[in-house]
């Protein structure tokens, strides 16, 4: 399974998710502006897209929810190790409240993983994240191995990005 993101305006990446209605495509607004997901097996319709391969996936990404992309810069060392984490991860989410839908991004050009994580609304992805760093912290505390210790995981710091995925 491959996604491909692209970014414009609203009106324009609307008008080609309508020309392409058998594909699985959505769009995304927020903050940063306007995104586009393509969903495919194949090969995508648009130009110059963002190229990834899913090495992890649960849920289907419904319209009207709420889409965190979380940016990992990795470094070809700590690829393995990323994804390897990443995938039991993806299980540890699933039960929880407000939850939809998880992809686990391998970028295909650059060195940037992308965690797509859907939610129902806000509320449920800030009680997750709060639950998260709890659980972060105790972790932590027992044993200082997390992902984020490990040396030479990141090329530099992580972020995130918000959207709502369009009706």
């Amino acid at each position: 399974m491959n996604i491909y993101i692209t970014a414009g305006t609203y009106d324009f990446l609307k008008s080609i998710e309508k020309k392409y209605p058998s594909e699985t495509m959505i769009t995304m607004t927020g903050g940063n502006g306007a995104l586009l997901l393509h969903e495919t097996n194949g090969e995508t319709v648009f130009n110059e897209p963002r190229k990834y391969e899913v090495f992890e996936s649960m849920g289907d990404i419904q319209n009207g929810s709420m889409v965190i992309l979380s940016n990992f810069p990795v470094t070809d060392e700590g690829r393995p190790l990323f994804e390897h984490y990443f995938k039991e991860k993806g299980q540890s989410i699933e039960n929880e409240q407000g939850f939809i839908a998880f992809r686990a991004l391998r970028p295909r050009v650059s060195n940037t993983y992308v965690i797509l994580t859907v939610w129902e609304n806000e509320a449920s992805f800030h009680s997750w994240q709060n639950t998260l760093s709890i659980s972060t912290k105790k972790r932590k505390q027992k044993a200082e191995s997390g992902i984020d210790t490990q040396p030479h995981m990141f090329d530099s710091d992580p972020y995130a990005t918000q959207y709502t995925a369009s009706k």
